[in-house]
């Protein structure tokens, strides 16, 4: 049954990832015929993760009430409706009250999914899952740049992520008693272990050695993503002079450079540790964010996208799945969710930053912001490392 299972799990998260790329890729679009200013579009991209940050703190309470199958029900059907009101707002004010429904439907999805999986399923599926969130990435710029190029307008993109949406909750109704029936993973070739959990003396999470740079990394990795996909497409307009139909085409294939790379990763953890995968995939950013600053051929330096994709691919999967490892069993669904909450902050704060900046300046900044939070986020993973690295040689002594 968990084999079968697991199909509707990635179905869930193309769902969940649907409606996180929409906003940037149409807001070039959406704009002008709304008539808001740049910097709007990281009032609703904060409006939406303030949303999720909310509900992924409250998870924990909801699953143990609702149970995980429920919780990913009502979740899609809430982004459904969110996305509907959406198409047909006509101002900045009915985006913003329509983004708060869609942010609450994330937050405990997502919790609920990476916990499920994590302690269900083997790190290759973890992979496959997030691989599967940006088949949805994907293909929701691809849906908006064909409806702006074929000039039946934005509203009709997120008119159908709708349609689609709601055929996603249909599809998830009648599987809500089976959730409770998966057994767990007990691998032995993935043992858990309690890296971290007897360092907290029973004085809370934060408390516990290693977790504030761990959070740190989910901060500034979701803000690289969601920065990217915000204003990327603008970046390419304003800068690159570009077409705003070619320019949300790029960015869909920077989403699409995280899906290839989460399925190929997907075959790499039987190989690569997960701190190994995290490494190379910062490095890989960094490599893509030079492209976009060097003085290169357009074609050459919008490629740097594609491998900002590829090298956020192994980051979030690789960071969901040891926590388990680190904080226990017992203790995964709460931490997951502090951790995501501070991958929301990192999504909530960082694009309206860049973008409030950019408006002021230039939105030529932009690669210099997505620059610093590589920097930052790499320094962090090197001290966690550092950390563990010291408590393996203290345990082996």
């Amino acid at each position: 049954m968990g084999r079968y299972f697991i199909l509707i799990i990635y179905l869930a998260f193309i769902s969940l990832g649907l409606p996180d790329s929409l906003l940037g890729a149409a807001w070039p679009a959406m704009k002008l015929d709304i008539g808001a200013s740049l910097e709007a579009a990281g009032i609703v991209s904060m409006t939406i993760t303030f949303g999720t940050i909310i509900s992924s703190l409250l998870s924990e309470k909801l699953i143990k009430r609702f149970g995980t199958g429920k919780i990913t029900f009502a979740s899609v059907l809430s982004t459904a409706v969110a996305l509907l009101g959406f198409s047909v707002s006509g101002s900045i004010i009915w985006l913003i009250a329509f983004a708060v429904p869609l942010g609450l439907g994330a937050g405990s999805i997502d919790v609920g999914l990476n916990n499920f999986v994590a302690l269900h399923y083997r790190a290759h599926h973890m992979s496959w899952l997030h691989c599967f969130w940006g088949v949805g990435a994907t293909l929701g710029p691809v849906i908006m740049s064909m409806c702006i190029k074929s000039n039946n307008g934005w509203r009709s993109g997120y008119l159908i992520i709708s349609m689609i949406q709601f055929v996603m909750a249909a599809i998830l109704l009648p599987s809500i008693p089976v959730w409770s029936r998966i057994p767990e993973n007990t691998d032995p070739e993935e043992p858990m272990e309690n890296t971290f959990l007897d360092e907290s003396n029973g004085n809370g999470a934060f408390r516990v050695k290693g977790l504030i740079l761990s959070l740190t990394v989910f901060l500034f990795y979701c803000g690289i993503e969601t920065t990217t996909g915000l204003w990327g497409s603008s970046y390419l307009v304003n800068v690159k002079h570009m077409d705003p139909a070619d320019a949300a085409r790029w960015i869909s294939l920077y989403y699409a450079g995280i899906t290839l790379g989460r399925f190929v990763v997907g075959f790499i953890t039987m190989k690569l540790s997960n701190r190994d995968l995290i490494r190379w995939g910062q490095v890989i950013i960094l490599t893509g964010i030079a492209l976009l600053l060097l003085p290169l051929p357009l074609q050459v330096s919008n490629s740097g996208f594609v491998l900002i994709g590829l090298g956020c691919a192994p980051i979030f999967p690789s960071m969901i799945h040891e926590t388990p490892n680190r904080f226990g069993r017992s203790n995964s669904q709460k931490v997951i969710g502090l951790q995501m909450a501070f991958a929301y902050i990192g999504s909530a704060g960082l694009p309206p930053l860049t973008g409030f900046i950019a408006a002021r300046m230039t939105i030529k900044i932009f690669p210099y912001f997505l620059a610093a939070f590589a920097l930052i986020m790499l320094i962090s993973t090197e001290l966690i490392n550092s950390i563990m690295q010291k408590r393996r040689i203290l345990k082996a002594s």
